[in-house]
């Protein structure tokens, strides 16, 4: 950008995941897995309002409307047959998608409500092979191990009543995906941005914009997502604007190494909220299981962010009460 002032900070100095989580006393809507990088997102913030800036531009966004989900081919499988096997081909051999589950989930005709009603029968049970939410209509409802069985009865119960009347977000299971991802997105981002403003510098993400979406989603699917170029779309329209190296791009980098070394150095504030935990106190959670899976930060099972989500509603349930900055309860 012509005329801009480029600033870099070490990335030794960005915060790591699960810091500060005792001392978060923003008043959000709801809860939110955004608190997990809380500390991170407004790290440079400062900084960066005492250099002149007025408002924070992110570039969050830009994995949900220049790429798309995978499952707009169940569709395309019916429109354009030879198009699509040759890329669910590419997909299988990327992303190492077993043959069986594949078929099914492509064979799978129901619609949506269909889908989320047959999903609970069992909040229990294992997830199913990731090809089957990528190509199905999502990742069914599951239950985390520490949930209580008050708790398990409750959530069967509200599902029980809703899914029979569910709608999805599009026509289609790659456009309900797609928006599923952009509202789940900007449901963080609107919490982040309250975190921002109450910091002293309002963030903005214009990936997100409404315009910006529409038009994004007015690609035809095959054009946004393909097993041969990484965010196509993207890379069309950045093409002479950042430098070619950057398009040639066919990856991104993934956060679970940052995440178990902030748990390593984090894990005895995480095992604080355990040990006095308000989820606890209501009966929801089994507070020895998350003591257990908190002491183990480089278990596998933690590389798909399990915690977040309950961690997310920890903190949110304490911010409701009277905070006290001495001991950061």
């Amino acid at each position: 950008m012509r005329g801009a002032e480029h600033l870099v900070w070490p990335a030794e100095e960005s915060p790591l995941v699960y810091e500060d989580l005792l001392r978060i006393d923003d008043t959000l809507d709801e809860p939110t897995i955004g608190v997990m990088d809380r500390a991170r997102v407004l790290a440079h913030l400062p900084r960066l309002a005492a250099r002149g800036s007025r408002l924070h531009v992110t570039g969050i966004g830009g994995d949900h409307v220049a790429w798309c989900s995978e499952a707009s081919y169940h569709r395309l499988l019916l429109r354009r047959p030879m198009l699509a096997i040759g890329r669910l081909r590419g997909f299988r051999a990327l992303l190492h998608w077993p043959y069986g589950p594949m078929l099914r989930t492509l064979a799978d005709r129901r619609s949506y409500r269909r889908w989320l009603t047959g999903s609970l029968a069992d909040l229990r049970a294992p997830l199913p092979p990731p090809v089957t939410g990528a190509l199905g209509w999502g990742v069914p409802p599951r239950l985390f191990p520490w949930i209580t069985p008050d708790a398990g009865h409750m959530a069967a119960e509200v599902l029980a009543e809703t899914a029979p009347y569910a709608e999805p977000l599009g026509a289609d299971r790659g456009q309900h995906a797609d928006l599923h991802a952009i509202h789940d997105t900007c449901r963080i981002i609107r919490q982040w941005d309250q975190m921002s403003v109450r910091a002293g510098l309002p963030m903005t993400s214009p990936f997100l914009d409404d315009r910006v979406i529409e038009a994004c989603l007015s690609v035809r699917p095959q054009d946004r997502v393909t097993p041969w170029r990484y965010k196509p779309l993207l890379t069309a329209a950045m093409r002479g604007v950042v430098p070619e190296e950057c398009l040639r791009r066919t990856s991104k980098a993934e956060a679970s190494l940052d995440a178990a070394e902030g748990l390593r150095r984090h894990g005895p504030d995480v095992q604080a909220l355990w040990a006095d935990s308000r989820l606890a106190r209501l009966g929801l959670v089994d507070t020895a299981l998350l003591k257990d899976l908190t002491a183990r930060p480089d278990t596998p099972e933690l590389r798909e962010a399990i915690l977040y989500s309950t961690i997310g509603c920890e903190v949110w349930l304490r911010t409701l009460e009277p905070f006290d900055k001495e001991d950061g309860r």
